[in-house]
């Protein structure tokens, strides 16, 4: 059994996640991010059991790339064992972090041709310091909006890394 993970990350925290769901699968593992060019990925969804996507809210939406791939690629996507992960600051708030509360995840879901067999929603990690001067005002901005941690000096992962394992396990056992 081969499992692709495709992923699509703004500042390395999807990726993050992604690399621990490939340690976390027990058979072979591919991983990819959806941003790099020289891939065929119709050749890549062919030789796959299983796919599992993962990407990054920023400023509320998914990058267009994450969604031009689902539009070119749903019906492999669909033919086939699938999971998506969502990973967004929202999640780190526990009624915000399903599928069905997180409206991210939901407005996404809703919008795509693609029904996935898992869905995960994963808190993300408030990078500050590597951000640039007006996404740290404007994200600060949103977390002081949001009731969040507005600290620019500092970095908070909120991923619980338990719960990316377990969603790891869960993916040993889609068929």
């Amino acid at each position: 059994m081969k499992t692709l993970i495709l992923y699509f990350t703004t500042d390395g925290q999807t990726k993050r996640i992604a690399d621990k769901l490939a340690q976390e699968i027990s058979h072979e593992v591919e991983l990819i991010s959806l941003q790099e060019q020289a891939v065929d990925f119709a050749e890549k969804l062919a030789d796959a059991d299983q796919i599992v996507l993962g990407a990054s809210i920023r400023y509320g939406h998914f990058n267009d790339l994450v969604y031009q791939f689902i539009e070119q690629h749903h019906q492999v996507l669909n033919q086939k064992p699938s999971a998506f992960f969502s990973v967004n600051l929202t999640a780190r708030k526990a009624n915000r972090k399903t599928p069905e509360t997180n409206v991210y995840t939901r407005k996404f879901l809703a919008k795509i041709k693609w029904r996935p067999t898992q869905v995960e929603v994963i808190a993300g990690a408030l990078l500050y310091p590597r951000y640039t001067l007006l996404d740290r005002l404007c994200i600060q901005l949103i977390m002081k909006l949001t009731k969040g941690e507005t600290d620019a000096s500092k970095e908070y992962e909120y991923t619980d890394w338990q719960q990316v394992s377990r969603f790891g396990q869960k993916l040993n056992k889609i068929e």
